[in-house]
């Protein structure tokens, strides 16, 4: 739904309100877009890369030395995926974002995952507020995820007001493609 919404914003169009009917060329359109935004094979594995990686960092230390630092999903969010959000929204374009929502390695919870789509923020140092349409929330104004910059090696609470079943670990900038809509 996200890209879908995003082709439609491209576009300069406004989305159908009506559920469009099975079969229908608009509902084929969603189901495309849908399967689109996994981006099969490599987006799966991006999300289950993200659900295996510890919340901080973490470090693998042999005789007082540090060998080997593991960033952690927070300092992944904060360090780069959310200067790449920031930047999309300051050009004026929202950015399709890969929710994280587990922490498994059975990949039967990919589908726990989220995806929304970011198009505004606000900043009040260390916390961030950035706006998201969540496809789970409807037409929503109000929707958001927040969270600290200020400890990213640390484990960082991503607070919500999505309707998701799971708390937010962090979230990643999906590759998107514009389509024309129906």
């Amino acid at each position: 739904m996200v890209f879908a919404a995003l082709d439609y914003w491209y576009a300069g169009k406004t989305p159908m309100a009506a559920q469009p009917s099975p079969g229908s060329p608009l509902y084929k359109f969603l189901v495309r877009r849908l399967i689109d935004s996994w981006h099969l094979p490599a987006g799966a594995a991006e999300y289950f890369q993200w659900m295996n990686l510890p919340e901080g960092d973490s470090t693998v230390q042999v005789l007082g030395q540090t060998l080997v630092t593991q960033r952690g999903v927070s300092w992944r969010t904060i360090e780069q995926q959310w200067p790449q959000v920031r930047a999309s929204i300051d050009g004026g374009t929202p950015a399709a974002l890969g929710v994280v929502t587990m922490a498994s390695a059975n990949p039967a919870q990919l589908g726990e995952n989220h995806q929304v789509l970011a198009y505004s923020y606000s900043v009040t140092p260390p916390e961030v507020t950035v706006g998201v349409y969540d496809p789970n929330s409807g037409p929503a104004d109000g929707v958001h995820i927040r969270f600290s910059t200020a400890a990213p090696t640390k484990p960082t609470t991503f607070a919500h007001n999505m309707n998701l079943a799971h708390p937010v670990r962090g979230f990643f900038v999906t590759g998107y493609s514009p389509v024309s809509p129906p």
